[in-house]
């Protein structure tokens, strides 16, 4: 693949090495083939979250797209310390773009994930923890944003293969009524929506760029609703 500054889409390649990784993953085997990640996978991927940001920028204006490796382009090392599988590498390819002041995987944003299966792309935030769960909390069950949540994840589930994400504790947290409508959702430490798809012929041009925006719409809203909790807003 040449070094255009337009985004094109993937190639074919880019699906054979994943593919082939899944067979050959180890230290060796990837070292001799760093050339094609970078060739089919990197450089692509760093066109895609440019001209992806820009697209989606249309509907979060500050949405951040950062074309480089821990910015929005996931490492493909694995962090294998506290996992049992000790395969050293991810066969897919991550890629997320966030919006808000803390770290990325703090903020809510967009998340596509490419692997020889298939597409996957979410869109919420992962985990919640300390002041945002309790800001989430606090967001859920007041009258107008907890009504807007609920008739935003209403929406979402409306549409065929789509889910909702994020659902972590057992129990309704102290202080919070059991029989609130919004309940449920005081149970989750993420929220976010996901679909996961075969592989679309899309991604093997710049078509996959509408067909990104298109799965995204959805849950647009969700993302709009996270960041209003983030800064505090919670009449929506």
């Amino acid at each position: 693949m040449s070094k255009n500054t337009e985004f094109r889409g993937f190639s074919s390649k880019a699906v054979s090495f994943f593919n082939t990784l899944r067979k050959n993953n180890n230290r060796e085997w990837f070292l001799s083939n760093r050339g094609d990640y970078e060739v089919y996978v990197l450089q692509p991927a760093k066109l895609f979250v440019t001209a992806l940001g820009e697209r989606l920028k249309e509907f979060t204006p500050d949405l951040r797209a950062v074309p480089k490796i821990n910015g929005s382009i996931f490492r493909i090392s694995r962090d294998t310390r506290f996992s049992q599988d000790k395969s050293p590498y991810k066969s897919h390819l991550g890629v997320f773009l966030w919006e808000g002041s803390r770290p990325r995987m703090e903020c809510p944003g967009f998340y596509f994930q490419m692997d020889p299966s298939g597409v996957l792309l979410g869109g919420g935030i992962y985990m919640l923890s300390g002041q945002e769960l309790d800001k989430y909390r606090k967001a859920v069950v007041s009258p107008g944003s907890g009504s807007e949540l609920k008739k935003i994840c209403d929406d979402i589930n409306k549409n065929p293969g789509y889910s909702l994400g994020g659902e972590h504790y057992k129990r309704i947290p102290a202080g919070y009524p059991s029989d609130h409508p919004n309940a449920g959702l005081l149970l989750h430490r993420g929220l976010y929506a996901g679909i996961e798809e075969k592989m679309p012929e899309e991604l093997f041009s710049e078509k996959i760029l509408d067909y990104c925006v298109k799965k995204y719409k959805p849950m647009i809203p969700l993302h709009k609703w996270l960041v209003s909790v983030e800064i505090g807003e919670y009449s929506l």
